[in-house]
C-alpha cells in the first residue's frame, strides 16, 4: 500500500487499553521511543491489534505544539 503520508514510523504495540467506545494503544517505535494513539475500539477490532502486534504509526498533522514550565 502506498500512501501520502510522508511520516511513517514503525514500531510494536506494548499495551491496549480499551474502552467502550475509544482504544488507547501504545507503541514502541524502533529507536525505542513510545506513541500513544487514540483510535475507535471498532478499529483496533477490524486491525486485530495486540501486544506485540507489529504496526506503521502514520502521523499527519498540520500543527505541532510545545510547551515549557
Amino acid at each position: 500500500m502506498r500512501l501520502s503520508t510522508r511520516n511513517q514510523l514503525d514500531g510494536t504495540v506494548t499495551a491496549i487499553t480499551l474502552g467502550e467506545a475509544m482504544a488507547v494503544v501504545r507503541v514502541r517505535l524502533n529507536g525505542g521511543d513510545e506513541m500513544t494513539s487514540s483510535i475507535t475500539r471498532a478499529a483496533a477490532d477490524d486491525l486485530g491489534l495486540a501486544e506485540g502486534s507489529a504496526v506503521k504509526v502514520l502521523v499527519k498533522s498540520t500543527e505541532v505544539t510545545l510547551g515549557v514550565e
